[in-house]
């Protein structure tokens, strides 16, 4: 029986060969020929942080394990608020089948919001890549396990080509081990190692997974922490683990008072 993550793949090359069709390839090059160079996502969430680490605050509507996270979804006004919380740089998730997601949420929050803009979705061709950056997206998630060494290291490659950084998502240390020498391939500065301490063939979590992978990881400057993180005990680990930044969306979203919740996460009150 197929696991949650092949069937969202599965279903992400049908969803793709219809946008190829409804969008040429062609036309989204058109479209990026005049663009400016992306906002520098890896220095953004990579650099040394007063309050320990980075945060990439992530707009995020629903997601399989937790339906409708946050009923009043406003994409726009959400990504403000990170704005003024003062996050490093926003995650915007764009699968629409299983997290109700839109690729239109990036260029909605690129024009109003001035931080580097992450699109979070299953990338799994080319075409994704192109489409991301003529979206606005300044950076696109990579996950190891949907793809292929040689997959992965072109969409690496295409990735930087078009200025973008791009985050290379890891859950287990096989693939780890596997991946973690592409970290700054084909150029430096491109691209990052993503700790996803969600296992999506299940979607079960475990937030002790970034601290047992993180011993495999030589710069831990330029490790993001994604999943899991809801309380300031667990913020106090990662900085204690040395992590350049953290992935957060849920616990964000699905708060009454966004701006509250940011504040007790990463701006605690000072004794």
């Amino acid at each position: 029986m197929a696991n949650i993550l092949d069937k969202i793949i599965a279903d992400k090359r049908i969803e793709v060969a219809e946008r190829m069709a409804a969008v040429p390839l062609e036309a989204l090059r058109e479209r990026i020929a005049g663009m400016k160079k992306c906002r520098n996502f890896h220095k953004a969430v990579s650099k040394r942080n007063r309050r320990g680490l980075n945060v990439i605050a992530e707009v995020k509507k629903a997601s399989p394990s937790a339906g409708v996270i946050r009923a009043d979804f406003d994409p726009v006004e959400i990504a403000g608020t990170y704005v003024e919380c003062g996050a490093d740089a926003i995650s915007v998730l764009t699968d629409e089948k299983y997290f109700q997601g839109r690729l239109e949420y990036v260029s909605r929050i690129k024009e109003a919001a001035n931080l580097p803009i992450l699109r979070k979705d299953f990338i799994v061709d080319k075409y994704q890549v192109y489409e991301s950056r003529a979206a606005g997206a300044d950076a696109i998630l990579l996950i190891t396990e949907a793809l292929t060494s040689a997959d992965l290291m072109d969409l690496l490659i295409l990735a930087s080509q078009l200025t973008m950084t791009a985050i290379i998502e890891v859950h287990n240390a096989d693939s780890l081990l596997k991946v973690r020498s592409m970290a700054g391939f084909p150029q430096k500065h491109y691209s990052l190692i993503g700790i996803n301490n969600r296992d999506l063939t299940t979607m079960t979590v475990d937030i002790n997974t970034t601290s047992r992978l993180a011993e495999l990881v030589d710069d831990r400057q330029e490790l993001v922490a994604e999943s899991g993180i809801k309380t300031r005990a667990d913020v106090e680990k990662l900085i204690k683990i040395g992590v350049g930044a953290v992935l957060i969306g849920q616990t964000l979203c699905e708060s009454a008072d966004i701006s509250a919740k940011f504040r007790e996460l990463f701006e605690p009150a000072q004794e």
